[in-house]
């Protein structure tokens, strides 16, 4: 879907920069230009594509109705199934987790979206099912699933609405205001799609600053950090060292075509399968990058508590996987 945008980062980084490929420095500046631009493209998209369905689709209704009616999770296990076929690393999904709660859905269920959405894709499948085979691929497919399902089911019954930033509150009442205002005055599409344009652009230019400083950490990390470092200290085996690699992932940032690779590495290295993923899963699921994102959009106090729910569910996760594999 990006290829076009990563040859144009080698152009750019490679071509008229002269930097090399191999260089740690090359590899951070290609990283920065190619997930910024990627990330400022999925956000006025997904935006704009929001607008238009809160001007034409009563979401409120969505709303109350998953408010309202008891699906004993099943709107969080739908949550966490949609986020597993999009293609997005932890930093892309937070524009359709702004969409999502501009549009009025309820916080556990978008959660579900969050936490599934970079962890489970097809190209982490894909590698998964090349590099471990299917019976691993399946278990970690299932994990990743109920991770965010169980995850957003929580954090959702925990009465966090409080804890979004006063923009996203404005936002959404400011978005509630003017669907209702749309669907009574009947406004020609033509004008609509300008308004809805309008109010996009600048939601992008008001979160600008913070995708560009979370993806430079990102990128600084990315190129920099040696995956020698986490074998050497994850492959005793021993109890503590599951926490301890989800502990020593959350700093970091990586997609999971660039992390997979990696993990075949550290299991190589005798790291064990399960310490591995939990390491994987914190790498791409959590990131100071999308603490920086999300500082827009919520509160320090949620952000700590959203952290903290799933490094624990994935702390779990990575004694499973050891005890089972």
């Amino acid at each position: 879907m990006f290829d076009w945008l990563q040859n144009l980062a080698d152009w750019l980084v490679y071509g008229v920069f002269g930097l090399e490929e191999s260089s740690k420095l090359g590899i951070a500046v290609n990283f920065f230009f190619y997930d910024t631009i990627k990330i400022l493209i999925l956000l006025m998209l997904i935006t704009t594509l929001m607008g238009l369905v809160n001007a034409y689709f009563p979401v409120e209704r969505l709303r109350d109705f998953l408010q309202r009616k008891k699906l004993y999770g099943l709107e969080n296990l739908l949550a966490s199934f949609f986020g597993a076929i999009t293609p997005f690393c932890s930093c892309s999904s937070v524009p359709l987790f702004i969409g999502f709660v501009q549009g009025g859905i309820p916080l556990g269920v978008t959660f579900s979206f969050l936490i599934t959405s970079p962890l489970v894709n097809e190209i982490a499948l894909a590698m998964f099912i090349g590099l471990f085979g299917i019976k691993f691929t399946v278990i970690y497919a299932v994990t990743g699933i109920l991770l965010g399902t169980i995850g957003g089911m929580v954090l959702g019954r925990m009465g966090l609405e409080k804890y979004l930033s006063d923009w996203v509150q404005n936002l959404i009442k400011a978005k509630t205001e003017a669907s209702e205002a749309y669907r009574a005055e009947q406004v020609p599409f033509k004008e609509r799609l300008e308004a809805v344009i309008h109010e996009a652009w600048g939601i992008v230019k008001s979160i600008v600053i913070y995708v560009i400083i979370g993806i430079g950490i990102g990128a600084a990390m990315h190129g920099y950090v040696p995956e020698n470092f986490f074998a050497q200290y994850l492959g005793s085996g021993q109890w503590w060292t599951v926490p301890f690699a989800v502990i020593l992932a959350v700093p970091l940032y990586s997609n999971a075509a660039g992390i997979i690779p990696v993990i075949q590495v550290l299991v190589a290295k005798g790291v064990p399968i399960g310490t591995s993923i939990a390491f994987m899963m914190a790498t791409i699921g959590l990131s100071i990058p999308e603490g920086t994102l999300l500082k827009k959009v919520m509160s320090t106090r949620l952000i700590s508590i959203y952290f903290g729910v799933v490094t624990l569910f994935i702390i779990i996760s990575g004694f499973i996987f050891n005890f089972i594999l």
